[in-house]
């Protein structure tokens, strides 16, 4: 709770509500998805961590790395240890840090390569916006843990490409990709099941993340700015007037190419956008976006939220699809904490409490270790999913928990 009086969680309206069991609950769970990662994880044969480990655990340690995923991981060490202060945590963020500077970063012409084999030769050396702010994510979090300036100093590297390189300084706003050597790239696809379109609110939103992020252990002037440019492009080009989601899709002039609602990427967009704004410390912007995340929040919970308390997937014009995949899960829970600490509605943390209790009971694979990656409307997991792979990661699950545990201590 941001700047309020403290709230009676005995009173009615907050009837069956345990925030220390659910806090001692996620605290467990994290151990947990952290013990899955330093174990299960580690690439021995080839250094780094594995990149594909299927539905059942069994390890392919020959399938291509991607940035991505370990940058995500580096983030996710990172946090543990800045949380935790475990010393092991430090160690696995050490080696994800060793390993994506040798083998991700392009030492030739900057910025990271999209990904290499297993023994770290570049296998697709494209640049993504996407993967670039998730290296900042990744750099920056890990320069907050160890001080090391060389740390620091990719994460700026990656802000200036991202600055000199995919903004679009007519239009606003970022492409996707460009080639190795950051002439035009024609594809800019980040995967097979996106359009293809120059601009997108997932890469908008991945580097409004990284950026605040930054900001948190570089007060730059221009940094700042950049960050005022992404949230006002949310407000004007990517927030639907009509519908109060996110479009996803642009062309270069900001024409919407695609009816997508992506109910996960809203809430997720809703605490994201907020935190950006309180990191500028502007008061009025804070008022202006919060306005605009209480909105989005309950748009969300709204349309997108099933009888259960978990969050459908994806709903493209009369087509709803209902599986229920685990990243949308846990990020309604930070969505939800987030919206309760700007208005104090109880219904925010009930909600929050339904979804977990929804991911205790469906999405925790309590065989195998880890999360499923998505389950159907029957809570029955689909066991052609990857339980650690190219978009299977650590971030999105470990970062709630860490985020819910740390919020409900401030308040409870």
């Amino acid at each position: 709770m941001r700047g309020k009086e403290k709230v009676d969680f005995t009173s009615e309206g907050y009837a069956g509500l345990d925030l220390l069991t659910i806090k001692s609950e996620m605290s467990a769970e994290l151990t947990n998805l952290l013990d899955f990662w330093s174990t299960e994880a580690i690439d021995l044969e080839n250094g780094g961590f594995i990149s594909r480990i299927d539905h059942f655990g069994v390890k392919n340690i020959q399938s291509p790395k991607g940035a991505v995923l370990n940058a995500r991981i580096l983030w996710t060490f990172s946090a543990a240890y800045r949380v935790t202060k475990k010393q092991k945590y430090k160690e696995n963020a050490d080696r994800a840090y060793h390993y994506l500077t040798e083998y991700f970063w392009d030492h030739d012409f900057g910025g990271l390569v999209w990904s290499v084999d297993n023994s770290g030769t570049i296998l697709n050396s494209r640049k993504q916006a996407y993967a670039q702010g998730f290296g900042i994510y990744a750099f920056s979090e890990y320069y907050r843990i160890s001080k090391d300036s060389q740390s620091l100093d990719y994460a700026k590297k990656l802000y200036s490409i991202l600055e000199d390189k995919f903004l679009d300084k007519k239009n606003g706003g970022y492409i996707e990709a460009l080639q190795r050597d950051w002439t035009s790239q024609k594809d800019m696809r980040l995967s097979e099941k996106d359009a293809n379109s120059p601009k997108s609110m997932n890469t908008h939103l991945h580097i409004l993340e990284p950026y605040t992020n930054l900001l948190k252990v570089w007060p730059d002037l221009k940094l700042e700015q950049s960050i005022r440019h992404l949230l006002t492009i949310f407000q004007n080009q990517i927030i639907d007037p009509n519908t109060g989601h996110f479009n996803l899709f642009f062309d270069m002039e900001w024409k919407v190419e695609s009816s997508i609602i992506s109910f996960g990427h809203d809430i997720e967009g809703a605490w994201l956008l907020n935190e950006a704004a309180i990191e500028l410390k502007d008061r009025l912007l804070i008022e202006e976006i919060q306005k605009l995340s209480l909105k989005l929040v309950d748009i969300s919970l709204n349309e997108g939220t099933d009888m259960d308390g978990s969050l459908f997937y994806e709903k493209e014009e009369n087509h709803l699809d209902t599986d229920k995949h685990w990243w949308p899960q846990a990020e309604a829970m930070v969505g939800m904490i987030d919206a309760w600490e700007v208005d104090t509605n109880p219904n925010y943390l009930i909600g929050l409490n339904r979804t977990w209790e929804f991911i205790k009971k469906h999405l925790i694979d309590k065989t195998n270790g880890e999360w499923f990656w998505r389950v159907d409307q029957n809570g029955e997991p689909n066991t052609s999913d990857d339980k650690l792979g190219f978009w299977k990661c650590s971030y999105h699950n470990t970062r709630a928990l860490m985020e819910v545990i740390e919020r409900i201590d401030k308040i409870s």
